[in-house]
């Protein structure tokens, strides 16, 4: 880092002591020298002099020195920097013995390829916490689609995942705003889909998918906001699925969803969200995990007077 740096403590991080939070987004801090910095005023909390036991509390501002690479430790050895570290911890919203869930932002990819130097699969170094090895990518989802992505914290719990997601033991729900509003409120989308060329598309000799679907509020007949509940795992499904419907998602240039004018209050972003999933087929009790709609998001829900049933 090359300057002096003011962060906030995050909600997640609410009663952590201050070692502790050094620990976990400065890992190759050494004890004597953090000591050292508080000692020397260095780091301050909310600009007062502190100790490494304080318990921190959400909305704090915790002034940062600069900090050398052997300060970023063992973060920056692994090739992540210290903002991409911070990052994709910021993204953390729920964490277990098994499992890590993120949520996802819009625009990130979960896997790198061509062109794409910066992706999800390029951090997971920095979300080791106690554990010797990353967590690792059990299934995707698309690069502009924002929401929950599951991570296996160890090879047990990756075997046990991919099994539950490729016999559809995991319940999962998006979220779509849409342009237009399907005729009949709530049902199934049962159409074959194959690839054609960089798209997906509904023909009667691809592979079956299944995609249930209920309307939640809407707009007359100009948006809805679409609850969309896959029962397959095909490319693009729920994207070509609401398009089948005559039901674009919005911001979907892909599949015919962009608007044919610009709106104050909605993003040029797909609003596609994959908000909640059904964890309990793999625990021993009840767990479903929802992650908060992106701001982009929201803003077009309040704009368009929509409101999402809980």
């Amino acid at each position: 880092m090359s300057g002096v740096e003011l962060i906030k403590v995050r909600d997640i991080d609410d009663g952590m002591r201050l070692n502790r939070w050094f620990l976990k987004y400065y890992p190759g801090l050494s004890l004597g020298r953090l000591n050292k910095l508080l000692r020397t005023k260095q780091i301050k909390v909310d600009g007062k002099k502190i100790d490494a036991g304080l318990k921190l509390v959400a909305g704090q501002e915790i002034r940062v020195p600069p900090l050398d690479n052997e300060a970023a430790g063992i973060i920056e050895k692994r090739g992540i920097s210290s903002k991409d570290a911070e990052f994709i911890r910021s993204l953390v919203i729920y964490k277990d013995a098994e499992i890590i869930v993120l949520n996802k932002p819009s625009g990130i990819a979960v896997q790198g390829g061509t062109n794409t130097m910066r992706h999800i699969d390029g951090m997971l170094d920095a979300l080791r916490y106690d554990y010797e090895e990353a967590p690792k990518l059990v299934h995707r989802i698309d690069k502009d689609t924002s929401g929950i992505l599951v991570l296996a914290r160890h090879r047990k719990s990756a075997e046990m995942l991919t099994k539950a997601f490729r016999e559809r033991d995991l319940h999962k729900t998006y979220l779509a705003l849409v342009n237009g509003c399907p005729r009949v409120r709530e049902g199934q989308i049962k159409a074959c889909l194959d690839k054609n060329g960089d798209k997906m598309e509904v023909c009667s000799n691809g592979k079956p998918a299944l995609t249930y679907y209920r309307v939640l509020d809407n707009l007359a007949d100009k948006f809805a906001l679409i609850e969309a509940c896959p029962q397959t795992g095909r490319t693009h499904q729920i994207r070509v699925h609401l398009e089948y419907l005559k039901c674009p998602i919005v911001g979907d240039d892909k599949y015919f969803g962009r608007l044919k004018e610009k709106m104050d209050g909605i993003a040029n972003k797909l609003f596609l969200h994959a908000y909640k999933i059904d964890l309990s087929g793999i625990y021993n009790k009840k767990l479903e995990i929802c992650a908060p709609l992106p701001e982009h998001f929201k803003t077009a829900l309040s704009t368009l007077g929509l409101t999402l049933e809980n």
